[in-house]
């Protein structure tokens, strides 16, 4: 079973930028696919960004041009860079990985835009 660990999250004015961090155990990382959810309170959860192991990305159109998903695979490690923040972006951010049908999620982290 792969466990993933957030980190970044936290408290941002409009405008501004966060970077979210997602480290997966195990050894499949390199050759699975990638992604960033989230979901606000009584919201559907999100689709917001996903990269495959050849580095194709997908963005959800509420966040393009705003937020990269990038990965690190000698770190095991997915990250969301988070710019031009809204107060609608509020929300808790998961990452998950998928590799042949099978996905795998993390906690979560929480991501607050407000003034």
């Amino acid at each position: 079973q792969v466990q993933l660990v957030e980190s970044g999250g936290g408290l941002v004015q409009p405008g501004g930028s966060l970077r979210l961090s997602c480290t997966a155990s195990g050894s499949i990382f390199a050759i699975s696919t990638m992604g960033w959810a989230r979901q606000a309170p009584g919201k559907q959860r999100e689709l917001v960004a996903t990269i495959t192991s050849g580095v194709s990305t997908t963005y959800a159109n509420s966040v393009k041009g705003r937020f990269t998903i990038s990965r690190d695979n000698p770190k095991n490690t997915v990250y969301l860079q988070m710019n031009s923040l809204k107060p609608e972006d509020t929300a808790v951010y998961s990452c998950f990985l998928s590799r042949l049908g099978d996905e795998s999620w993390g906690q979560g982290t929480q991501v607050t835009v407000s003034s």
